[in-house]
């Protein structure tokens, strides 16, 4: 019984992914082709095979440039994005044992805004290196200052929460006071947008770069998966069961914490995605996070790529913050998930 459950559940699961796949390919199409100025499908695709040497249509310049330099990277770091956080959302909240936690639970995005308006606004450094340089080092000195109040690995999830939500409004006060104080009109306004989320800088090398941690990390977790399937029943529960509870935590949230700086120090501060992806994705393969998080990378992939095209469309001749989009959606799907889950009378 249990062997043709598993079966089962395997079987389910190849099946969700495949979909999933299938769904994401043509996201990632739809995104390619839509924009200000809109290119076929059938251009799409003859312009990429001809990058990869496999076709010599003739395309247009322009066409080829837009697909290859611009849309199509943008929609595969998107993709990227939305499945790093989606899979950071599954491990916090596993770890904190809290329905509630996302990757930005542990200051890591306030530390990042931090370090990318003191580029923006202070002019430490130049270009767009420097930017990430500046949201990366401020990202990894939020989760140092978190690691230093909860005491390192050996706090308990309330206690790490705390100490998160302290680190976020200690560098949610610096991003403020630097703009206040430093920052015209203009800079603000670039600022905000940052905050906010867009996809509209990255390139091929973002690609890339993201696509070495996200699947890196990705194995790491997986790696980790019966810990953390442990980990949802306590940490006494997960020590009796042989798992090394200080270690484990420590290292996975070392591993979300380089995740999302990657993810916010290239694209901002996008919210949502990690609360409620998993939250969805646990409800079709259910908690085993061997299912979980390889679910909760393509859900993600595919809401993120949506949530991109959206902001293109949503308004004429100008694109939304992805934040913004991921919060009009991803509330209320939320609330569908709470109301579901409430308690039977």
């Amino acid at each position: 019984m249990g062997s043709d459950r598993t079966e089962g559940g395997a079987g389910r699961l190849a099946l969700f992914l495949c979909l999933s796949g299938i769904v994401l390919t043509l996201a990632v199409a739809a995104a390619t082709a839509i924009g200000d100025y809109n290119i076929g499908l059938r251009t799409v695709f003859l312009s990429v095979t001809n990058e990869l040497g496999l076709t010599g249509a003739e395309i247009a310049p322009i066409e080829q440039s837009v697909v290859w330099n611009l849309r199509l990277s943008r929609a595969l770091v998107a993709a990227l994005a939305g499945a790093g956080l989606a899979i950071c959302g599954a491990i916090l909240q596993a770890l904190l044992r809290n329905a509630l936690a996302e990757p930005f639970v542990l200051g890591v995005s306030a530390g990042a805004s931090t370090g990318a308006v003191c580029v923006i606004v202070l002019g430490i450094g130049a270009g767009g290196l420097s930017l990430s340089l500046g949201a990366f080092a401020g990202a990894f000195a939020a989760f140092a200052l978190v690691a230093m109040l909860s005491n390192g690995a050996t706090s308990g999830p309330n206690h790490t929460i705390l100490a998160g939500v302290a680190a976020s409004q200690l560098f949610n006060a610096l991003t403020s006071y630097i703009v206040t104080t430093s920052g015209n009109a203009q800079q603000a306004r670039d600022v905000m947008f940052w905050l906010l989320g867009s996809f509209g800088g990255v390139r091929w090398p973002d690609f890339q770069l993201l696509l070495v941690v996200v699947f890196a990390c990705l194995a790491v977790c997986i790696w980790m998966a019966r810990s953390l399937d442990a980990f949802t029943f306590g940490d006494e529960d997960a020590a009796s069961l042989g798992v090394p509870v200080g270690r484990i935590r420590l290292v996975l949230f070392g591993v979300t914490a380089l995740l999302t700086a990657t993810i916010v120090s290239m694209v901002g501060a996008i919210g949502f995605v990690g609360l409620v992806v998993p939250h969805a994705a646990r409800y079709v393969v259910g908690p085993l996070h061997l299912r979980l998080l390889p679910a909760c990378a393509v859900v993600g992939a595919v809401f993120m790529v949506v949530a991109d095209i959206v902001s293109r469309v949503i308004a004429t001749q100008q694109t939304v913050p992805i934040g913004v989009v991921t919060a009009l959606v991803g509330v209320p799907f939320f609330a569908i998930i709470l109301y579901r889950a409430r308690p039977q009378t």
